[in-house]
């Protein structure tokens, strides 16, 4: 009796041991078969397509190589973007006013993916993880505009891979040993904000002040040995107003730019005229200014004039 117990747990376990052993295989031959190879190619390529949507701003394509249903963070972005819509304007496309646009391509800029790896999770479903690399011809040869970190979530709608969702920063290792040189867009849109700010004050705008200047905002004025914060500079602007004085002139002679990721570094020259009490006066110096981006806006964060 003992010997058949014995010999009925062995078949069980041999049994055991077999299914277990042959289910296996069938598992890694899934994941290792042509089908997937060409729904990686797929997937690559469609990414691909994504980067050069972008240097040709095809803003159609962008919208097309993305599900409706979008999900995710992009640079910049302090809460989760939720649908297409929010990605595009998210991406600083005025959508859907530019729906229909035409591309303008770029041949001074390609780009590059590295480290590039596809997990699937299912038939329909993807993570791709690579860094991605925009770059730029210039007189010194082809250089890094910028370098991402990224994570995409795949999906297959309709027989067919597109993006879900992603998670995309600017490669922190890279930016802290780079410094960028703002587009002419950008460099014209800093410097409008820099105007902005400036005539607040002199104004008393208290409403744009507030927006532009964060509460964590600290200043340094050479004619003051005490660091000021948001209370004493929207304090400054009020008595400046109230006391009748005058904004007349106001230039920047000259002024170089640094960003470093969401953070741009000013160091300017500035010249101007006030009016008040029926006088005029005229200062000039020298200053550095700090703005930092956060979401769709640039907040003058700090700044040290002398």
């Amino acid at each position: 009796m003992i010997a058949k117990l014995v010999l009925v747990s062995t078949l069980s376990f041999l049994a055991g041991a077999f299914l277990f052993s042959s289910a296996r295989p069938i598992a890694n031959s899934v994941s290792a078969t042509d089908d997937r190879a060409a729904d990686r190619e797929a997937i690559r390529q469609h990414i691909g397509s994504i980067f050069q949507a972008f240097i040709d701003w095809d803003v159609d394509k962008i919208y097309a190589t993305h599900t409706e249903d979008w999900r995710g963070f992009l640079e910049g972005s302090r809460v989760p973007i939720k649908g297409i819509d929010e990605y595009m304007r998210a991406n600083g496309i005025d959508w859907p006013a530019v729906k229909g646009s035409k591309p303008s391509p770029n041949p001074n800029t390609s780009y590059q993916m590295k480290d590039f790896d596809v997990m699937f999770y299912g038939p329909e479903l993807a993570v791709a993880c690579f860094n991605g690399e925009f770059e730029r011809k210039s007189e010194k040869g082809t250089e890094t505009a910028k370098r991402f970190q990224i994570m995409d979530v795949y999906a297959k709608r309709s027989g067919n891979w597109i993006q879900a969702a992603s998670h995309t920063v600017v490669d922190p290792f890279w930016l802290a040993e780079h410094s960028q040189k703002p587009s002419p867009q950008m460099r014209e849109r800093i410097l409008s904000a820099r105007e902005a700010v400036w005539k607040a004050y002199f104004e008393n705008d208290r409403a744009a002040l507030e927006k532009a200047i964060p509460e964590d905002a600290i200043a340094i004025d050479g004619s003051s040995p005490d660091f000021v914060d948001r209370a004493k500079i929207l304090e400054s602007a009020r008595q400046f107003s109230e006391g009748g004085g005058k904004l007349i002139k106001l230039e920047f002679p000259k002024t170089e730019i640094q960003v470093y990721g969401n953070t741009i570094i000013l160091y300017t020259t500035y010249s101007y005229e006030l009016e008040s009490g029926g006088k005029q006066t005229a200062k000039s110096g020298r200053g550095t200014e700090i703005f930092v981006r956060r979401g769709n806006e640039l907040v003058n964060v700090g700044w040290h004039l002398d």
